[in-house]
């Protein structure tokens, strides 16, 4: 982590950063692995606290590759179905969550399913896989990919306040405001799912009660 913050500090002042972000954001859609949210909150506190490169530029291009990404997902969704994503029990479980919520909220479902761990992945997949409408899901893309991206940005501009000009200190705060506030999410839509699991259980073993 610390080779690839010193990394975007001394690339931070090319153009080429743009595509690295545009890039990353992209491949993070349909393969987890690559971190988009480390690599933009990092280059976003650069930004804030160095005025390289452009802070709004830099958020447009990571909505731009977020969007991409997605869409990307979408389609392998449409094209091969989620079957080949169920190697773990996690990502199994995750998937089957968003297969349910797909059919009830599928705007929420795909503007939520962003901040959550490897949920990106799922959620769109199987929003492709399920038949969404792509034009729909473009649409849901787009602002989830908006949000996503100016949310990380203000994270990066609030951890660049407390760097007083050190780049690599911004970014190194940027990074664990990053990583907490998307563990608090994790956290908080895992007891959502489990409370609707038990309430879902309580329902079919009493029917009346459910139905009152």
């Amino acid at each position: 982590m610390e080779q690839l913050t010193e990394l975007l500090v001394s690339a931070a002042g090319s153009p080429v950063i743009h595509l690295v972000v545009l890039a990353v954001c992209a491949i993070d859609g349909f393969f987890p692995p690559v971190p988009s949210e480390t690599t933009l909150v990092t280059v976003a506190a650069i930004a804030a606290t160095t005025g390289q490169p452009h802070l709004l530029l830099l958020g447009l291009v990571a909505a731009i590759g977020s969007i991409i990404g997605d869409n990307i997902a979408f389609v392998l969704g449409r094209r091969f179905g989620t079957s080949r994503l169920r190697r773990s029990a996690r990502v199994a479980k995750v998937l089957d969550w968003a297969g349910r919520e797909m059919a009830k909220r599928p705007a929420s479902l795909i503007l939520v399913g962003r901040y959550i761990p490897v949920g990106r992945v799922a959620v769109n997949m199987t929003a492709g896989a399920t038949g969404l409408p792509h034009g729909r899901f473009l649409l849901l893309s787009s602002v989830a990919g908006i949000c996503w991206a100016t949310y990380s940005l203000l994270i990066a501009t609030f951890a660049s306040a407390f760097a007083h000009g050190h780049p690599l200190l911004a970014a190194g705060l940027a990074i664990v405001f990053a990583v907490v506030l998307v563990v608090i999410v994790d956290r908080v839509i895992i007891w959502y799912r489990e409370r609707a699991e038990r309430v879902a259980a309580a329902t079919v073993a009493d029917p009346v009660r459910g139905d009152s």
